[in-house]
């Protein structure tokens, strides 16, 4: 079977990004013709590894150059969609796949428009109207609100609209196209996190998503009752400075640390003891995945869409309600005092990753397509 996979943008360092070429891989490894598309990649090396079998190809089209600028990016972008349009056109015709998939790019708009015998699916890796959670002003958000309703519209016209949670499936409501497929951990680790070191960490782009701005100030509660505690936080982004400075400004600097992306991330899980997520929003995130299947028990804002999927509160960690930047404080430092329930929560937490192994998700994935093509 022929694949092509349209990412977003470009190979970043993203959870996106990680678990879309851990699929390539896997449909790669099962003997599928396997081709990522990207928009915006410049000649930059992929951040994780690809199997021999994945090709790649770059459109170059650019939708990065002028962010920002507001006027320039929307004059600019029916230009780039035209040569958009135009490049995959003449590439599906090359390759003559039998599925094409979007990660809910740019080009969600363009697919459904190429004819093609392939069947379309999207596949979308945040929570539903999350471009209305970012913190988007007055044109800005004018342009999110009317670009949503207009990709509700427009998923209809694929074969298939993959989501990753149960939650999320209920936000969309009785669409006759829509499946259920979450995220996959790609390898339960062999040796886990032995849970005796005072470090909690973080992971994620450096963005106003991440919530890593709210994390730092519930850090200053926490460091004045758990002082032997460090916080590392994993992760590249826009805010960077931004953070250092809050750090500094709350005189941190000797417990929390920005710590750079790394293609290593296994060793971080196993030398830290709890994983921190305050998210404003997700899909089904990748680190609390991960970090779980490492026996790391998380604390989470019950933000949409995910941690209420993966997290019982109480048992494998804890679920605050989202916001609440005191209780996060309290409940944290609860667990930081008493090593025996992080050990416990950390078990439970490891149990409930196995459900989420490669092997069963990438079932969901062949039986999907098997639905959806004749195979010849």
């Amino acid at each position: 079977m022929k694949i092509v996979y349209n990412l977003i943008g470009t190979f970043n360092s993203g959870g996106m990004e990680r678990i879309i070429i851990a699929k390539a891989n896997a449909f790669a490894e099962m003997g599928h013709e396997v081709t990522i598309v990207t928009t915006d990649q410049k000649n930059r090396k992929p951040f994780y590894l690809l199997h021999t079998n994945v090709q790649t190809f770059d459109l170059n089209i650019n939708y990065s150059v002028n962010n920002g600028q507001l006027l320039r990016k929307v004059l600019c972008y029916p230009f780039k969609q035209l040569k958009h349009r135009r490049r995959l056109k003449a590439l599906f015709a090359e390759l003559d796949p039998d599925i094409i998939i979007s990660a809910y790019g740019n080009e969600i708009t363009i697919i459904h428009q190429i004819p093609t015998r392939a069947k379309k699916i999207l596949e979308i890796h945040f929570c539903k109207d999350f471009r209305l959670l970012q913190n988007k002003k007055f044109l800005w958000r004018l342009i999110n609100v009317l670009r949503s309703k207009h990709e509700a519209k427009l998923i209809k016209k694929f074969d298939k609209f993959v989501v990753l949670t149960k939650e999320d499936k209920e936000y969309w409501g009785n669409l006759p196209n829509i499946e259920v497929i979450p995220n996959f951990i790609s390898e339960l680790p062999r040796q886990k996190a032995a849970l005796d070191k005072k470090v909690c960490i973080a992971v994620g782009r450096l963005t106003y998503q991440k919530g890593f701005d709210v994390l730092i100030k519930i850090w200053e509660t926490i460091h004045k009752q758990c002082p032997d505690w460090v916080l590392k936080i994993y992760g590249n982004g826009e805010l960077h400075d931004e953070l250092q400075a809050m750090i500094f400004d709350a005189h941190l600097e000797d417990v929390v640390t920005l710590m750079p992306s790394t293609s290593c991330i296994s060793e971080v899980y196993r030398n830290s003891s709890i994983l921190l997520m305050t998210s404003r929003y997700e899909g089904l995130p990748m680190v609390l995945l991960e970090a779980m299947s490492y026996g790391l028990p998380v604390i989470s804002f019950a933000c949409k869409c995910g941690p209420k999927d993966l997290i019982e509160d109480g048992v494998n960690g804890l679920l605050v309600h989202e916001g609440d930047i005191e209780d996060f404080a309290e409940r944290t430092i609860a667990l930081l005092k008493d090593s025996q329930q992080i050990k416990q929560m950390g078990e439970n937490a490891f149990k409930m990753a196995v459900n989420y192994s490669k092997d069963n998700i990438i079932r969901k994935w062949v039986k999907l397509f098997n639905s959806i093509v004749l195979i010849k």
